[in-house]
Order: structure tokens, then sequence, then C-alpha cells
């Protein structure tokens, strides 16, 4: 099948868009293979530090017996979805023993979990983490040590984190390891119902606190469709996992075989010299990665997120790239919370593997790209199985559920379920997918906010029971570090439900759980110092218009 004219058009604009910047980011990463540190160039005492503590595998690392593997770990046992991690190093290092090569933990980063710190103080460090895990791969990777790296990541900062780092050392060859989703928990939508009966005082913390806890209640991603889950599908489609190892539950024979082969596989590419990051991660991948936000109504974290990582590889795209695209590419899975159903459901129906391939049946994806975790994106349209101790892919050319994962050319909707809405407020994100389509439109009175917690005190005192567009600035990176707001969903989803016209407006971000309540959202310019959305006054009529994509 031809490449949809849409996608080619986009894609060729990028490129041209991007010539000056990655021809000089191709340059630097030929320079750092050619002149780079590398253990060969490491002085005695230089070296020696290097492996002094590697117990069986000094004599391999000391002798350049075999490709050395960096470990870079967001290892922590708060966060349920990095708790996996804490074993991997030790299996990994016996993986790369199999094949004559070793790995090394070469440095820690922060995880920090937004569903803890959520409406928190916390919550103004989260974006700015995303910064502080790119220095720290970079350190890790900085010692010379290596011939591949293995990244051990999975939420929200923390994959971008990861890969905005390991691009600066992109003449190595590297992947992402992830560590899937916990089991299904409560059901998304009965979470939501008791969220919302105890933002109206009808049910107690008691109660909301343990259905919280019957929802995130193991080891694992959360299941809902959002950032992380997003994060992983990316790296799928742009080629960055061994395929189709994302939605995988922790602790099964399954999920550690597909950590095997990654560690096998690194191996390989190390010794061949083929596929390092900095050519993988192209002008084809990126939009391969923003096809997929698009085709599965993703987390709109990733309008911030994916231009930063396309930025660390001399790439640049734009809010209107994703707004081209959006037009010619079909909405197929709704997963909670576009859907009622979560990432466990979705694996079950195809997953990434059927998604793969009506894409690409389609002309909708880049199928020629240049891919890390197999030798073509041909290899993503099969989801893993383990058949004794060997590791197969069966093709998933069909949907099991066609009510959550759909085929392109029989979509949910005709185009994707991201938005760019702009007007004399600026530009912002509207996520479609997670709200009805009678929603897509609020014309209602402006109620303006400083802070998420003056939202809530409004309405406890009685002030929101009407149609509104409760604006809440200075949320942006200059004022307070961009925080999620998610924490204003059940409050706002109240006011709709009671048959109110409500839209929330703000120059913060939601979170890749955001649904139900129209959400403009990222509004750039930001409030602070003088964005248009500071001189919005109580009571100014504003219109969301996602049809037409204006705000105004």
């Amino acid at each position: 099948m031809d490449l949809n004219p849409t996608i080619a058009t986009v894609t060729d604009r990028i490129i041209e868009r991007s010539k000056p910047t990655r021809r000089r980011y191709l340059d630097l990463m030929a320079e750092q293979n050619e002149r780079g540190i590398s253990r060969p160039r490491l002085s005695c005492g230089n070296f020696a530090h290097g492996f002094a503590a590697s117990g069986e595998d000094k004599p391999t690392i000391s002798t350049l017996g075999g490709p050395n593997i960096a470990i870079v770990t967001a290892y922590n046992d708060m966060l349920s979805a990095h708790q996996p991690y804490g074993r991997y190093p030790e299996q990994m290092k016996i993986f790369a023993r199999e094949v004559g090569a070793t790995a090394q933990v070469a440095g820690g980063v922060p995880a920090m979990c937004d569903g803890v710190t959520q409406g928190q103080p916390g919550m103004d460090l989260s974006l700015f983490s995303r910064d502080v895990i790119a220095m720290g791969t970079a350190i890790a990777l900085s010692h010379g040590m290596f011939d591949a790296a293995a990244l051990l990541g999975i939420c929200d900062k923390i994959v971008p984190g990861l890969l905005i780092g390991a691009l600066r050392f992109g003449h190595l060859p590297v992947l992402l390891v992830p560590g899937g989703p916990m089991p299904s928990g409560l059901p998304n939508k009965e979470k939501q119902r008791i969220r919302q009966l105890y933002a109206e005082g009808k049910v107690g913390k008691d109660e909301l606190l343990k259905a919280e806890s019957r929802s995130y209640h193991a080891p694992g991603t959360c299941t809902f469709y959002g950032t992380a889950n997003s994060n992983q599908m990316m790296m799928e489609l742009m080629g960055l996992h061994v395929p189709n190892a994302a939605f995988i539950n922790p602790g099964t024979p399954l999920r550690q075989a597909l950590t095997r082969a990654a560690v096998h596989r690194l191996a390989d590419l190390a010794r061949s010299g083929e596929r390092p990051l900095g050519e993988v991660v192209d002008e084809k991948a990126i939009v391969n990665a923003m096809i997929g936000l698009l085709a599965t109504g993703g987390s709109t974290n990733h309008f911030i997120h994916l231009p930063a990582i396309a930025r660390a590889a001399g790439i640049l795209i734009d809010w209107q790239d994703f707004a081209d695209l959006s037009s010619a590419v079909p909405l197929l899975a709704r997963v909670y919370p576009n859907g009622a159903k979560d990432v466990n459901d979705f694996q079950d129906a195809g997953g990434m593997a059927f998604v793969t391939y009506t894409l690409s049946r389609e002309g909708l994806l880049h199928t020629d790209n240049l891919t890390a975790g197999a030798e073509s994106m041909d290899a993503w349209i099969g989801n893993p199985e383990l058949h004794g101790d060997e590791l197969v892919w069966k093709p998933a050319e069909e949907s099991a559920d066609i009510d959550m994962l759909r085929p392109a050319n029989d979509a949910f909707r005709a185009d994707g379920g991201l938005r760019l809405v702009q007007g004399n407020l600026g530009r912002a994100v509207l996520k479609t997918s997670a709200i009805d389509e009678e929603r897509w439109v609020i014309e209602a009175p402006a109620r303006c906010f400083s802070d998420q917690n003056e939202v809530l005190d409004a309405f406890k005192a009685g002030e929101l029971d009407g149609d509104c567009a409760v604006v809440v600035r200075f949320q942006g990176p200059r004022a307070n570090g961009m925080p999620e707001l998610h924490k204003l969903t059940p409050t706002l989803g109240v006011l709709q439900d009671r048959g109110h016209r409500v839209a929330l407006i703000t120059d913060g971000r939601m979170s890749g759980a955001s649904g139900k309540v129209p959400a403009a959202i990222h509004v750039s310019p930001e409030a602070l110092p003088d964005g248009p959305l500071a001189r919005v006054r109580d009571g100014d009529l504003i219109r969301l218009d996602g049809r037409a994509g204006t705000l105004e």
C-alpha cells in the first residue's frame, strides 16, 4: 500500500525543515563514533576504575572480550511501574553472559509518580524531572565504558528523559526495556464513579481509598491509557522495543523472555555496529510516534515530550504537524479514559500488533524506517508468545474486540483523537477522543483562577453551579513548572453531569488520564508574564470549538 499523501507531505515537510539541525546532529554522532570516549581509548587508570567491582565479568570487560551493555535504570519500589526493575540488572547480566557479553548498571535516574504527587506541591517538579532524568542518563553514558545501552523506564517523564539523554550518545545501539502493566483491578468506570461521589460529598475518604487501592493494586504500570502506556506505544512504533513487549504483565515467564531477547539483541547490534540510536530515531520514526498518538487517542503530554525528543535528534516538529496528520489518521482504539476497558483488554484484543498491521495495510504508517528491536517494522505485526523456551510472534490481523480496537478502514472516527485549537487566546491542545462529540463546542462565561485549589473551594461554596469556562492560569513552565491538573476532573465532571456546559482552559497540563470534560490545555503563550490568558476576566465569553479548531 502506498503511503497516505498527507503523511508523506508532513514527513517531507519535517525532513526539509530539519535539514540543518539534523545534519549537525548526525555529524556530531559521526564524530562521537570516530573520536568519542570508548574503552579502547581509556587510559589504564581510567579503565581499571571501570571494571574494579565487576566480579566474574572482570576478565571479559578488561580484555575487551565482548560488548559491554550499559543499564540505565529508573528503579524505585514506591512507583508500581518501576518496582519490577529491582531484579532486572542481575538477570540482564546473566542474559548477557549467555551471548559472550557483559552488562553494568551505568547509573540510576529519578522516577517520580504523578499519581502520588497529583494535586500536591511535588507535582510542580514533575515536568522538570524530565530534564534531570536526561542529564542523569547522559552522565551514566559519559564514562565511555559501553558499546550499547538498555534503558529501564516506563512512566510519564521517565521515557522521554531517558531517550533525550541517550540521544546525546546516539552512536550507540539502544533499546528500552519495559516492565509491563499490572493486572486489571477495579473497573475504571467504577473508580471514576466513586471519585465523583466523593467530590459531591456522598461517600467518605475510607470508601474512596478502598476503591483507589483496588485500582492501583500490584506491581506494574497503571492500566489506563495515560502517558506511561502512551510512552510504550510510541517506543513500539519507533522500533525501540523488542517487538510488542510493551503490554506483557510483570512477573511472567513471557516478560522475562522478552527482557532476555532485548539483551541478546543489544549484544548483536553492538558487535555489528549497526542501527545506532541516532539513526533509528529519524524523521519517519518520529512521525510514526505521532501517528500512533492520534490513532490510539494517546496522552496529551506527548504534545510536549515528543517535540523535545525529536529536537534532541535534530528534528523539528510542531503542533501543526500533529493537526495535519490528525486529518488523515483514524481513531482505532477506545482504551480508558477514552473507553471502558484498559490496556490489558487492549493487548488481549490484538494490541500494538494489530494497530501496526492495520495502519500499515492502509498506508498510514512508515514501514521502511530503520528499527532497533528487530530487522523491520514487519516484525511488529505479531504478538509475542512463549512456546516452551522459544519466543515466537503470532500475527494479529484481526481485532478480538471491535468495541475497543477497530481496523483502520472501519475506525471509530475518520480522524485522530487529538486536536490543535487556536485563536486570540493562543494555541492549545484538546483531546477529543475522550469526550462526547456533543461537547466539542463549549461557549460559556469565564471563571478565572490562579490555583487549582481555588477551583475546588469555589465548587464547594456553590459558586460554579452553572455554565462556565474554568480558566486556571499561571500554571505554565515559567510560573510553577506546568503541573498536571487532573485533580480537577471529578469536580468538573460533577458540574457537567448536572447538565452544565463546562470546559477547562489552562496553560497547565491535564494528563494522559484526562477525559470526559473538554479541556484546552498547554495554552501558549502562557499567562506569565503577559500572555493573553492573563487578560481574561470573570464573565468574559469564551468559545472552545474542537470542530473548527478555535479558542477565543
